[in-house]
């Protein structure tokens, strides 16, 4: 499984977002120039974002985004299952029953389903918050006087 770059990008715009919540809404173009990402890029990704709840947006001449709920209930599992239209390393194991004419006998499928499992509940154990107090930790031990 590979993570594209639309899921890679939405996931650091989303913790520019949450790393700058306290200055109200944040415009597509500070983020971009934080994050060394094209706004047309971002502007690609922003519908898919606004088709959940992930974001609140405000037009006009302080317009911009910030995020709709607490860095702690963005997990990274449910970003790039938004993104990504799925975390699946084999298509069948998303299915429920699964449709495949070889699964009774398939000798790989729990090798499949166990992978699935451990990626969702990995991905799914970490919030933007988690990753923000990781960074953070980590710039805290380079601190230099």
């Amino acid at each position: 499984m590979k993570i594209s770059t639309k899921g890679r990008y939405a996931l650091r715009m989303l913790l520019d977002l949450a790393e700058h919540r306290g200055e109200g809404y944040i415009a597509l173009k500070d983020i971009a120039k934080r994050q060394d990402i094209s706004k047309k890029y971002l502007e690609q990704i922003i519908p898919i974002l606004n088709r959940t709840d992930f974001l609140k947006t405000n037009r006009g001449y302080q317009g911009g985004y910030m995020l709709a709920k607490d860095p702690t209930q963005y997990t990274v599992g449910d970003i790039l299952r938004l993104t990504e239209g799925g975390l699946a390393p084999v298509a069948c194991v998303e299915q429920n029953p699964i449709d495949c004419a070889r699964s009774a006998d398939c000798p790989t499928l729990p090798v499949w389903q166990g992978l699935y499992r451990v990626i969702n509940e990995y991905l799914d154990g970490i919030t933007l918050q988690d990753i923000l107090d990781s960074y953070l930790e980590r710039g805290a031990d380079n601190y230099v006087i």
